[in-house]
């Protein structure tokens, strides 16, 4: 097993500092990357809308091109933090050199964990008890529509005795298990993709030591998912803005504009996160050099 270094919790800050960093040091060809998948997301929910037949096999096509676009991404990210240019072709990186099967397994613990979340859901709630549920979402979904067509707030003691007549405890422990999942997935998957890419790990391989890392680093990791949580507001408070004053003159159309807005600066800022997090953690010789003091308010400008 290689070894893996044990970081500070402020590295999670250096890490989201140096994504916005790279993004600085070439926002145009890193931002086009990111706004490409956008477009390709929008582009592919779009078709499924259209062509409901088609729809299932889209979405499935969209779920295999995640991993893929990301592997690029990160090669994009290096080639910027290298001194090279990124060119569009690089978001298909992940497709060469035989990366691809092994990105693609990223998905098998989060299919895993859905088929377990599933049957925990189930097995805590039983057949009675998730009939009772469903009949209380529709309940709870036709006096909203009551609502919304009378101007009337719903009545809250009704609201109340609705959501009462649940299994509450139970469904908290499902919840609890499901938060306990998602870290768990998270800690999986976060410094996965560039073993891939760079280290040419198996699939497997690459998981496995992401989760050593991530269990190794958890304070730094923490730090950085708080970090990206406030970042994430900020930048959806400034893209909502933009949208809102180009509604005016592009209609409905601002709001595309928008998402595309939030993918050419969230995913080049991630991409270039994850990928300071696998040099640091991994200990290459060209680990990323520390941020700058003006590098670290990156954070905070966004």
């Amino acid at each position: 097993m290689s070894e893996i270094r044990k970081l500070p919790a402020s590295a999670g800050a250096e890490w989201l500092s140096t994504g916005f960093a790279l993004l600085r040091r070439a926002p145009l060809a890193l931002g086009t990357l990111g706004m490409t998948w956008g477009l390709i997301a929008v582009l592919g929910a779009g078709l499924a809308m259209m062509l409901p037949a088609l729809g299932l096999a889209v979405q499935f096509l969209m779920l295999l091109a995640g991993p893929v676009f990301m592997g690029g991404m990160l090669w994009a990210v290096r080639e910027v933090d290298e001194g090279r240019a990124a060119r569009p072709s690089h978001l298909l990186h992940g497709l060469q050199e035989g990366r691809a099967p092994h990105l693609l397994v990223s998905l098998l613990p989060q299919a895993l964990a859905v088929i377990v979340l599933a049957l925990l859901l189930v097995a805590l709630i039983g057949p009675a008890g998730w009939q009772q549920l469903s009949q209380v979402m529709g309940e709870l979904e036709r006096i909203n529509q009551a609502a919304a067509q009378s101007g009337v707030q719903p009545d809250p003691a009704q609201v109340q005795a609705l959501v009462a007549s649940l299994p509450a405890g139970r469904i908290l422990l499902w919840l609890l298990a499901g938060i306990v999942t998602f870290a768990a997935l998270s800690l999986a998957l976060f410094v996965m993709p560039p073993q891939v890419m760079f280290d040419h790990a198996t699939g497997v391989h690459a998981l496995r030591e992401s989760l050593r890392a991530g269990i190794r680093n958890l304070p730094a990791l923490l730090v950085f998912f708080v970090l990206t949580f406030i970042a994430l507001v900020a930048i959806y408070f400034v893209v909502a803005l933009v949208a809102m004053v180009a509604s005016l003159l592009l209609g409905t159309f601002a709001l595309y504009l928008a998402q595309l807005l939030m993918m050419g600066v969230l995913m080049p800022v991630f991409a270039g996160a994850v990928y300071a997090a696998w040099k640091q953690m991994f200990g290459h010789a060209d680990a990323v050099a520390p941020p700058t003091g003006a590098e670290r308010q990156d954070v905070f400008v966004a």
